[in-house]
């Protein structure tokens, strides 16, 4: 795991967007900002810019228990769930917040993105890696808010300061495809530049304390943007040309992308509980019900001695590992969840592990990827060798999760034979099974899980891989889980003459650019 570093919220409250004011006051309570300045710099909404974002990555309870749990978690069983009327219909405050945020971090962004441009050349020399940094963490978040809602105001979102008026800067919603192919490009141009690059030393050590993501480290920001190419190349490949996942895959000296979990880039608690209070078991254990073990993951498990399992999941009262079935109706799952019968999410691993760090790209994710991009011939090299170190890497990135927790002892790690005992066992063997992509895609939905659900959900959606099940809700509008989510009610008050031309695309069955199956 990487070292541990404290992370400071940054709040440039004269900049932010306003949302769930008593939320955002008990956290500015919470965690006073020492190094806030009156001075407003590109150095320091670099780190605003990561900041604005941290309630999307750091585990706590309104991420958990609000947006994620109740929606992506059912959408992907990740979450073990009693079933109930209206389960698939989104809730407004969880879809309004996942906005929200964002566009928090639009306007951070763009606020710095004005700083930088203008500065003299010399002074834009200077500070590239600043820019350069905060435009690659900045289209990851743009990613992920597509992925979620379709088509966006993009290109004029966040430039309020700069138009001066408030009517002239209502921001146009932007084609996703097209805010797709213009971040690749620019990601482009950045894997170019960081191949040349050259920062002074006054501005390296000053990158250095803004940047808590990787903390000066231009390798792995330069292996962050490669690997984030990748991810946004892949996710869509059914709809877009794939020619640059071959030349990124081809040439690693020149387009290096993350390749251990030393270099996974994360935000690390330095805990105990950095968010005191607002943490992972504040989400998790709330009303008994939102550490439920799910049905799929846990049989998925044991079927296959999957090692992950003792360190994922707490048996029942039994000492059996069964998880939460969506297919009984809501009367038989709350008896057995009275009686005991149903695992839990770990409580070392998970909900009760202090150190639980916010997930933003892994290394098993880099070679499923490039997995998938090799089978399926948009690369060259060995397809199995990249599905296997995959599986490798979330096993050993996933007990060393668990050696953070400080409830009960760690797990040992699992030998060697067992790591080759579980790769040749009959739903993980990639000799054995014809439908390679389905392996792929379940290792995938194994490794992000509910670390990453958004990720989980949009590669759920892509592949329609693994085979889930899901209950009809015959008695609600959405018999069926969403394939996206609904643009907030604000949208129509505050920018009515765009969200006009795109309310027909608002519905929880339109399928995103990529979706195509």
């Amino acid at each position: 795991m990487k070292k541990r570093v404290y992370i400071v919220l940054v709040a440039f409250a004269a900049f932010a967007l306003v949302f769930n004011a008593c939320k955002k006051s008990d956290l500015a309570a919470l965690y006073p900002n020492p190094a806030q300045s009156s001075t407003a710099s590109v150095e320091n909404f670099l780190t605003g810019v990561f900041s604005s974002a941290n309630e999307v990555v750091l585990p706590w309870y309104w991420r958990f228990f609000v947006v994620e749990q109740p929606t992506l978690g059912h959408y992907t069983h990740t979450m073990g769930w009693i079933n109930s009327k209206d389960q698939f219909i989104p809730p407004a405050a969880a879809m309004d917040w996942r906005w929200n945020v964002y566009y928090g971090t639009v306007t951070q962004f763009r606020v710095m993105e004005n700083l930088y441009n203008n500065l003299s050349a010399s002074s834009q020399s200077d500070y590239k890696i600043f820019m350069m940094a905060a435009k690659i963490f900045f289209y990851d978040q743009t990613q992920q808010t597509i992925d979620l809602f379709g088509d966006i105001p993009w290109s004029q979102a966040g430039k309020v300061r700069q138009v001066g008026n408030l009517d002239q800067s209502l921001p146009v919603y932007d084609d996703a495809r097209t805010i797709y192919t213009t971040m690749l490009a620019d990601l482009k141009v950045m894997a170019d530049d960081f191949t040349t690059i050259s920062v002074p030393s006054f501005y390296a050590g000053l990158f250095a304390n803004k940047d808590y993501l990787n903390h000066g480290s231009l390798v792995m920001w330069q292996k962050y943007c490669n690997s984030l190419r990748l991810r946004l190349l892949m996710r869509a490949s059914d709809v877009m040309p794939t020619a640059e996942i071959g030349e990124i895959l081809g040439n690693p000296s020149k387009y290096p992308v993350i390749e251990s979990n030393a270099e996974a880039t994360m935000l690390d608690e330095p805990g105990p509980d950095l968010w005191a209070g607002q943490n992972i078991r504040s989400a998790m254990e709330t009303w008994g019900q939102y550490d439920i073990a799910p049905y799929a993951m846990v049989k998925n498990m044991v079927d296959n001695n999957d090692p992950r399992l003792a360190m994922t999941f707490d048996p029942n009262k039994n000492g059996q590992y069964i998880g939460m079935n969506p297919m009984e109706n809501a009367t038989i799952q709350n008896q057995k969840l009275t009686d005991g019968l149903i695992s839990r999410y770990d409580t070392s691993s998970f909900t009760r592990n202090t150190f639980f760090p916010g997930f933003i790209f892994t290394a098993a994710e880099v070679s499923f990827i490039k997995a998938e991009a090799i089978q399926k011939g948009f690369a060259t090299g060995d397809a199995k060798a990249a599905y296997e170190t995959g599986i490798d890497q979330s096993i050993d990135m996933w007990f060393g999760i668990n050696a953070t927790g400080t409830y009960r002892n760690p797990l040992p790690k699992p030998t060697a034979g067992e790591l080759s005992a579980y790769k040749a066992s009959a739903a993980v063997n990639w000799a054995t099974n014809s439908d390679k992509i389905a392996l792929i895609a379940t290792q995938k939905w194994l490794n992000t899980g509910l670390a990453q659900m958004p990720q989980t959900w949009a590669e759920y959606r892509r592949l329609d891989k693994p085979a889930l099940t899901f209950p009809d809700d015959p008695t609600s509008q959405q018999k069926v889980p969403p394939v996206r989510w609904l643009y907030p009610v604000t949208e129509k008050d505050l920018n009515g003459v765009n969200y006009d031309k795109v309310k027909a695309q608002s519905d929880l069955n339109n399928k995103v650019f990529w979706d195509i199956k």
